[in-house]
């Protein structure tokens, strides 16, 4: 009986174990084996309304070869984006620009989709803030 509960508890440990090693991969963007944004979430504070806030997500390409951004989309047309069209070198950074119109008061939140070449999955980018009146 003491071996059959030792060993159930070495299977149940051992297979706690490898599950949590599953989830944490699991969680990895595909795009992160690409790039490495210096901040993915970024916080632009309190703003007056009607004005436009102007925020830079900054990257560098891990990769060993040049990566590409092929577009970059956002939740809403309050929030217009830029970035750097040409190929990144290895090593070398771009950046993904969005400039929001503050015309809601409130608190804000916006998504901001980077599409990378090679990369099906988009990157996912938020923009949070309060707007006040």
């Amino acid at each position: 009986m003491k071996k059959l509960a030792l060993t159930l508890f070495v299977s149940l440990f051992f297979l706690c174990t490898q599950a949590q090693t599953n989830t944490s991969t699991a969680t990895e963007h595909p795009a992160d084996s690409k790039v490495k944004f210096k901040k993915e979430n970024v916080d632009f504070g309190t703003t007056a309304f009607n004005k436009p806030v102007t925020v830079n997500f900054e990257f560098t390409n891990v990769e060993k070869q040049p990566v590409l951004i092929e577009n970059v989309r956002t939740s809403c047309g309050c929030t217009a984006p830029t970035w750097t069209k040409e190929p990144v070198l290895p090593g070398k950074s771009g950046k993904v620009t969005t400039t929001y119109s503050a015309n809601s008061v409130g608190q804000q939140n916006k998504t901001i989709w980077v599409k990378i070449k090679g990369i099906d999955q988009e990157k996912e980018l938020h923009l949070t803030g309060t707007v006040q009146n």
